[in-house]
């Protein structure tokens, strides 16, 4: 782990897709149960829950990214290294779980419709006697709490654990060209106006699946989206005309964020995202930033690093 500042310790994609599902290693399973829990519009989520094995008042939710679920191979490794220490570990599906499924899916989702769906998490986990609750997002599930921090400030989480958020916006505007992105944003707010926002949009527009309205308020550089606007300051294109970074200004909880210095989504240059978000922070004493040494987005094959990492920051 390599120290950032002196002050702090040491997309996008879920990159978990499609690997194996939690129970996979019959060696290593810890027990958990299967939770199911409304939301409060009426949509039903599914987690896993894994309980320490003498009562706790203490638990992690962990909020997956785009396109990923519970069954991550992650799951187990992380659930047994907290349960260990005497922290719950609930991973649940959110409504951007996998790519396209009946009721919603990443392709149809909108990053706001996240706070829902954490705020349900964290009832039902009060509701079963929790009190002292971090949540740590990965991918765009940092962004996600970003998110949901900006719009429920006075929220009962205890502390944030931000993993590899992303900057979608500029990848997006990489990935298209700056005419092409414009052009594409367009193309999405006519057929949003049109009422055809949930229609897919073509591959050449985006390298995964998703709907004109998930593209845009993915791609929208003064949507709730773009919590990371990396790009915009290595290349110096202004593409927001709303403040930035201003989704992490408005966190006073205690938070660490923490990247894999290998990241693959940080535009070739972790250190400099890295220091461009330590500057955008500023004297904010209630954030630390730290980088995994040879660790990529999805932290692979450094779980149990990462599990140690969090934990002892944690306390």
């Amino acid at each position: 782990m390599q120290d950032q500042r002196s002050r702090r310790v040491a997309r996008r994609r879920a990159s978990d897709e499609g690997e194996f599902v939690a129970l996979e290693r019959r060696d290593s399973e810890p027990l958990a149960r299967l939770v199911r829990f409304p939301t409060r519009d009426d949509l039903e989520l599914a987690g896993l829950l894994f309980e320490p094995k003498r009562k706790s008042k203490r638990a992690a939710i962990f909020i997956h990214g785009m396109g990923g679920s519970f069954e991550s191979r992650r799951t187990n490794i992380l659930a047994r290294a907290f349960t260990n220490r005497g922290i719950a570990w609930f991973a649940f599906n959110n409504r951007g779980s996998y790519i396209m499924r009946r009721g919603g899916g990443t392709a149809m989702e909108k990053i706001r419709d996240g706070v829902q769906d954490i705020d349900a998490a964290i009832r039902e986990l009060r509701r079963r006697g929790y009190r002292d609750l971090t949540l740590i997002g990965h991918s765009t599930g940092a962004n996600k709490i970003a998110v949901y921090n900006m719009y429920t400030r006075r929220n009962l989480a205890t502390r944030y654990i931000l993993l590899g958020g992303g900057d979608d916006t500029g990848l997006s505007f990489s990935y298209l060209g700056a005419r092409r992105f414009h052009d594409a944003l367009a193309k999405a707010r006519a057929m949003i106006k049109a009422r055809r926002g949930d229609e897919l949009a073509p591959r050449a527009i985006a390298p995964h699946v998703t709907s004109w309205r998930s593209f845009y308020d993915m791609s929208n550089p003064d949507g709730d989206y773009n919590v990371f606007p990396f790009l915009e300051i290595m290349r110096g294109t202004r593409l927001s005309k709303r403040p930035r970074f201003r989704h992490l200004r408005t966190i006073r909880k205690p938070t660490l964020v923490l990247y894999g210095d290998r990241d693959e989504f940080c535009f070739g240059d972790v250190s400099g995202c890295v220091a461009i978000l330590a500057d955008a922070i500023g004297a904010r004493t209630n954030f630390e930033i730290a980088t995994l040494a040879d660790a990529d987005h999805g932290f692979n094959r450094h779980e149990e690093e990462l599990a140690r990492v969090m934990l002892d920051w944690i306390g």
